[in-house]
């Protein structure tokens, strides 16, 4: 049921080392440094120590800053003085130290970072937990986090050796790669002479596909995600509560589409009662030897067997409220371009019925980037005018795409031009123009074959190719880019396809010859998502691996799905 590796695979580096430089970092600050000896969560109500020094350990943000501010003059205004300390995690930021001067308590804490910046969530996959990365920069177009990247690289190549291997596509890859390059030549001493451990690194930009971040996600661990949300490799869900998603059971599932989980979980079952009932007949040392080897194993089994049986019921009574299958179905005909008119009519009615604003929102990104622009529903009219600032940030970011330059007012511009003026609805159409960005998925599509031809049904049990993460009707673009680089060792041949992506300036390969690297190194690969990656994307690449005999290892600003993009694009706040 699983994905084994085969045989030949090669080795992943040690990531407990990160776990154990971070957890010695923060023991060192906080305990050495500034005698702490109490932790408390950071909320939004009054601090309940009596301690005469408060220590902060935040990220660096500005509502972090307004409630620490709160603090201190609370305290100013109580008579009562105490020392402050604030550490950044995992860096400073000049912004929070003017906010900090404003609340006229800047001379009152002093600041210190905690540079911690990768978080091994598996034994493949590192998160920097940074989900306002994505906002910050392909929205806001703020620089602030490729530091914090350019470090996490640094720190990854100093622990594990240079990456003789580099290949990457956006903007903001090739700016954290030259920024890279540039720290590690002036640090060259640190990794001169080791052997590298990982030989293909590979960066990669959010906004290079939008699409595989808007489907929805149908392969179990994706599912959960979007069903009840995983943090910090944690699902806060209302079954799963705060366990953590790991144990032999979740091993073999979390890769699979859902419509297997539940053969597979019913004969798991069947597997555990036929273990209970070795119990009859047993003899007196027999039992006791059951009891003290096995009995342990096989409960801790059976209710991490219960709780996966009741995420997939709870996944299922959702989704069937939702008619999940009608909602796949319209997605799949936008990937493959088919019934355009039925997914329009579908994705109206699924705002005349007001379901999600963020469901809606979605549907139409989707529809809009596969059709090229051709949007044509609205929200402002069922939901509000307040969802006019989030259209403008989804055209800003390129999710939602317009036509062609010179085409007629958009089903938005419509509405909003009824709303005011005409001389002031020609203002905002010339806005939204300037800000649109094209898309060409269905020329990328074709050139990439991202849509399987299959004879007959797509086999599910034992799939083919990358596509079964969305029920073989579409590899994604992003996991599909890495295939083929990868196949090339460059970006050649694939000329017409970074054009049709927008990135001509923006794709590099950088190969040095290294002859240090062995064999399975070589066949390990760093894919870094700079934007968030989904969980369908990092099945795909396993599944990828598999085939090819490579390792695939994952390092994320954060952990994405399709309504956390779009609730990083809301100015309307749930």
């Amino acid at each position: 049921m699983a994905f084994p590796h085969r045989p030949d695979a090669p080795e992943l580096p040690d990531f407990s080392m990160l776990k154990r430089l971070a957890r010695d970092q923060l023991i060192y600050l906080l305990e050495q440094q500034h005698e702490v000896d109490k932790l408390y969560k950071v909320e939004n109500k009054p601090a309940l120590s009596s301690s005469e020094q408060l220590c902060f350990l935040v990220r660096p943000r500005i509502k972090n800053m307004r409630y620490i501010a709160s603090l201190v003059n609370a305290d100013k205004l109580a008579g009562r003085t105490r020392k402050y300390k604030v550490i950044f995690s995992p860096q400073k930021f000049y912004a929070c130290e003017m906010v900090l001067e404003e609340e006229g308590i800047y001379g009152d804490v002093s600041c210190d970072e905690w540079a911690f910046s990768l978080l091994p969530l598996d034994v493949d996959l590192l998160s920097m937990e940074l989900p306002e990365f994505f906002r910050d920069y392909f929205l806001e177009g703020d620089q602030c986090w490729i530091n914090t990247v350019v470090q996490a690289l640094h720190l990854l190549s100093t622990l594990y050796g240079p990456f003789p291997n580099c290949y990457g596509i956006g903007r903001c890859a090739k700016m954290a790669y030259e920024l890279w390059r540039n720290l590690e030549e002036e640090e060259d001493g640190e990794t001169k002479g080791r052997r590298p451990e990982i030989g293909h690194i590979f960066l990669l930009d959010r906004d290079v596909d939008f699409v595989t971040a808007l489907c929805s996600q149908v392969v179990y661990e994706g599912l959960v995600d979007d069903t009840f949300r995983i943090k910090c490799g944690k699902c806060h869900g209302p079954l799963l509560g705060t366990s953590h998603m790991a144990g032999l059971v979740f091993n073999e599932i979390r890769n699979e589409h859902f419509s297997n989980v539940f053969g597979f979980l019913s004969q798991k079952a069947r597997n555990l009662q036929a273990q209970y009932d070795r119990r009859r007949g047993m003899d007196i040392k027999q039992m006791k030897n059951f009891v003290s080897q096995e009995l342990k194993g096989l409960k801790q089994e059976h209710r991490l067997l219960s709780l996966h049986i009741g995420a997939c019921e709870s996944i299922m009574k959702k989704k069937t409220k939702q008619d999940f299958q009608e909602l796949i179905k319209t997605e799949h005909a936008l990937l493959e371009g088919f019934n355009i008119r039925e997914s329009t009519s579908y994705i109206e009615e699924h705002i005349d019925r007001q379901v999600s604003p963020i469901e809606s929102l979605r549907l139409m990104c989707l529809l809009s980037i596969t059709e090229n622009g051709d949007a044509r529903c609205s929200l402002d009219t069922h939901y509000g005018p307040e969802h006019l600032l989030t259209f403008s940030n989804l055209r800003r970011a390129g999710l939602l795409t317009e036509q062609a330059p010179g085409d007629t007012l958009t089903a938005v511009e419509s509405k909003v031009s009824k709303l005011v003026t005409d001389k002031a609805a020609g203002k905002i159409t010339d806005a939204f123009s300037s800000l649109a960005k094209r898309s060409n998925f269905r020329a990328i599509s074709k050139k990439l074959n991202l849509i399987p031809r299959v004879d007959g049904e797509y086999d599910l049990k034992v799939p083919r190719d990358m596509a079964y993460v969305f029920s073989g009707a579409y590899v994604p673009l992003s996991c599909r880019i890495i295939e083929q680089v990868l196949e090339r060792r460059s970006w050649q041949g694939l000329d017409e396809v970074v054009r049709l992506l927008n990135c001509s300036d923006f794709a590099f390969t950088d190969m040095t010859k290294e002859d240090k690297a062995s064999s399975e190194s070589l066949r390990l690969i760093l894919v870094v998502f700079l934007g968030g990656c989904t969980f369908s994307e990092i099945s795909a690449l396993r599944f990828l691996g598999r085939e090819k005999g490579y390792r695939f290892i994952f390092l994320t600003t954060a952990v994405t799905n399709s309504a956390r993009l779009m609730e990083a694009m809301s100015e309307v706040k749930a």
